[in-house]
């Protein structure tokens, strides 16, 4: 089941939140894409976030998109995070890493 950005669910969890786009406009806030609201709750969320996060989008679906985030020549993660996550999603994501596509 693909989750969408623009579900109820997902609008009310960038609310909560919100602090950690705070340069982002507030009425701009709602049109993040998924991929960059992933990047954000991993590298600045705190456990319940990403707990959250999990929840919402699907473990295999961040892992997804963590991995083709991650497998590019500008990494957005700070270096201990990309190392957290790259262990975590090696352990509880059956197939990860992914295998490299065109």
């Amino acid at each position: 089941m693909k989750k969408e950005i623009n579900t109820p669910e997902i609008k009310r969890f960038i609310s909560e939140n919100s602090i950690l786009f705070w340069y982002i406009p507030e009425e701009e806030k709602q049109n993040i894409s998924i991929e960059f609201l992933i990047e954000t709750i991993l590298n600045y969320g705190d456990e319940k976030s990403v707990k959250k996060l999990f929840d919402l989008v699907g473990i295999n679906k961040v892992a997804e998109i963590f991995y083709k985030q991650t497998h590019r020549l500008r990494i957005n993660y700070f270096d201990r995070t990309a190392y957290f996550f790259d262990l975590y999603f090696k352990r509880h994501v059956q197939g990860y890493p992914f295998e490299r596509t065109a």
